[in-house]
């Protein structure tokens, strides 16, 4: 009900619009002066500048307060990251306004599921030429991953992994970021570096495997020395890839990858989309559930942001969260 009267005052161009501009965003950091330009351009809109988790708290806050029918999100992963734990912590999801995403961080890969593939300029355009035409907005809903262990915050986001996945962004936001570089061939360096460390047999240091215990409904199903594994309710991830083949009709996509001595060949397979000729006897897996259970003691990443578990503290939990309603510019490409 709630959404209908959302998508009923921006057809008549009588939406509240936020605007939370993250000025330090990878792909804005440069620009940040031509976004802001854009962003004064947006009829009724109001915007604020936020830095750290503390400022995206309190204009989160301060947009719920106004009574915000759209809240546009102008950065990258890690600020939408920051906006969903904290509008989840403090909302109930009914309760939201609608939510749309500029792409400014350095990967971006929730806007990029979205269908949001063009630079930030382009994308802030595209969604303000939408809100000028006042017609009906296109909608997607996706589902948010929840995780949590005990003595620690949850947290909200899109994509989470661990392993060989979670060495490679902690090693490159220390290391990689600092050449200026951002999007797709950020990733792709950070991909071709750890496949060749694969390639000549690398097994420690940032290629250790993760000791780790995978349960379902608190019974053992997987334990051992894992290369990787991740799990997503994103349908396309960096590179178009979609590295699922599970059969089930589940919201919550994981795959993993248990340590092997050569793996190199099946990791293409699996990047490529073709992980459906791989199979559990040789260590790969993907299904899609509602729930995972994980026992570790190591770094995980949601989001690009990097966290740490331990066995103490029992086992991290991912759960689904939402759907919520994103909107999209009209002219985008989009998927269901």
């Amino acid at each position: 009900m709630r959404e209908k009267s959302l998508i009923d005052r921006l057809g008549s161009g009588t939406a509240k619009v936020g605007l939370l501009f993250n000025p330090l965003s990878g792909r804005i950091r440069k620009r940040k002066d031509v976004m802001r330009r854009m962003l004064a351009t947006i009829p009724g809109a109001t915007c604020r500048e936020v830095t750290n988790a503390l400022e995206i708290n309190e204009s989160v806050d301060a947009f719920i307060t106004a009574g915000t029918d759209l809240l546009v999100i102008v950065g990258g992963d890690g600020t939408v990251q920051g906006v969903l734990c904290h509008l989840f912590a403090t909302q109930q999801p009914a309760q939201w306004p609608l939510l749309a995403i500029v792409p400014g961080g350095t990967t971006n890969m929730t806007a990029l599921d979205l269908g949001h593939s063009g630079s930030p300029e382009l994308i802030l355009q595209q969604l303000k030429d939408s809100l000028l035409k006042r017609t009906s907005p296109v909608l997607l809903h996706r589902h948010v991953l929840c995780v949590e262990q005990a003595g620690a915050a949850k947290v909200y986001g899109m994509f989470f992994g661990v392993g060989l996945i979670a060495r490679a962004v902690i090693f490159s936001q220390s290391r990689i970021k600092q050449l200026g570089i951002t999007g797709e061939i950020y990733s792709g360096i950070i991909t071709v570096g750890y496949l060749a460390g694969v390639l000549f047999g690398f097994h420690t240091g940032a290629w250790a495997p993760v000791q780790m215990a995978i349960m379902d409904r608190d019974t053992e199903i997987h334990r051992g020395s894992f290369a990787f594994l991740f799990a997503s309710t994103l349908d396309r991830l960096l590179f178009g890839m979609r590295p699922y083949w599970g059969q089930e009709q589940e919201p919550l996509h994981v795959t993993f990858v248990r340590q092997q001595r050569n793996p190199l060949r099946s990791l293409v397979q699996l990047l490529s989309g073709r992980g459906g000729v791989l199979n559990d006897k040789n260590g790969y897996h993907s299904c899609n559930t509602r729930a995972l259970e994980l026992l570790i003691d190591d770094d995980y990443i949601v989001d690009g942001e990097s966290y740490h578990a331990g066995r103490d503290n029992g086992p991290v939990r991912i759960t689904l969260a939402g759907p919520i309603t994103f909107l999209i510019a009209s002219n985008t490409s989009t998927g269901s």
